[in-house]
């Protein structure tokens, strides 16, 4: 897998914008699957991030090439006092639907925690059954609205499992699969978590979200 754009951070000060370093042909020249790319929906730099990743991933799949997207939002007024709607279900599954919109056929998301960031944001539109009927508080449920957003689980889902916060790794990348899986989502990204441990301890943690897919017992839910 090649990912085609990044965000540079030695400017100064610095901004959170994808950049392109890299094109399709590129990716598919060296023998590439797949190409991933980052979207920051919320910026001000949003709208030419989605172009040019509309052409990109129609180009990749013209020649026969995965898409995978980085579907992520970034806006410091997504944060109101002490909860960070960055991580709500209804934002991040609008996220999902403009992802698979332009045809990524896997959606990298975070996974929600909580939900109503259209409500206290006071923008964008939604309908009350988003919250009464279509999704609750549990974890399980708000992840399969992301699921929903996505075509229905068309294009999958997987969901990040978050920076290393110490000793509760373990547990809480096994929790996040476990969610995932539950809520039809079809995997678990882990980069920090296992590849800051040392190589044992890393792998252990790998084996272990590798385990939950492998669960016969662990089923949708």
């Amino acid at each position: 897998i090649v990912k085609l754009n990044h965000n540079e951070l030695l400017s100064y000060p610095n901004t959170f914008d994808q950049t392109l370093f890299a094109d399709v042909d590129q990716a598919f020249n060296m023998g590439a699957v797949a190409v991933g790319a980052t979207i920051y929906f919320g910026t001000e730099e949003s709208r030419r991030q989605i172009w040019e990743i509309s052409q990109a991933f129609k180009y990749a799949h013209e020649l026969g090439l995965v898409t995978i997207l980085w579907c992520y939002l970034r806006n410091g007024e997504f944060k109101q006092g002490d909860t960070d709607y960055h991580v709500s279900a209804d934002l991040t599954g609008q996220a999902n639907h403009l992802g698979v919109t332009i045809e990524a056929d896997i959606i990298k998301q975070k996974m929600p925690e909580n939900n109503g960031g259209f409500n206290a944001l006071k923008f964008g539109k939604t309908h009350k059954k988003v919250y009464e009927q279509l999704s609750t508080d549990h974890p399980i449920d708000l992840t399969r609205y992301q699921v929903a957003n996505c075509y229905m689980g068309r294009a999958g889902l997987i969901n990040s499992g978050g920076a290393s916060s110490g000793e509760s790794d373990l547990a809480e990348a096994v929790r996040t699969a476990v969610i995932n899986k539950r809520a039809g989502g079809m995997g678990l990204i882990s980069g920090r978590k296992a590849f800051q441990r040392d190589m044992q301890t890393g792998a252990a943690l790998l084996h272990a979200i590798q385990d939950v897919y492998l669960c016969n017992e662990v089923t949708i839910a």
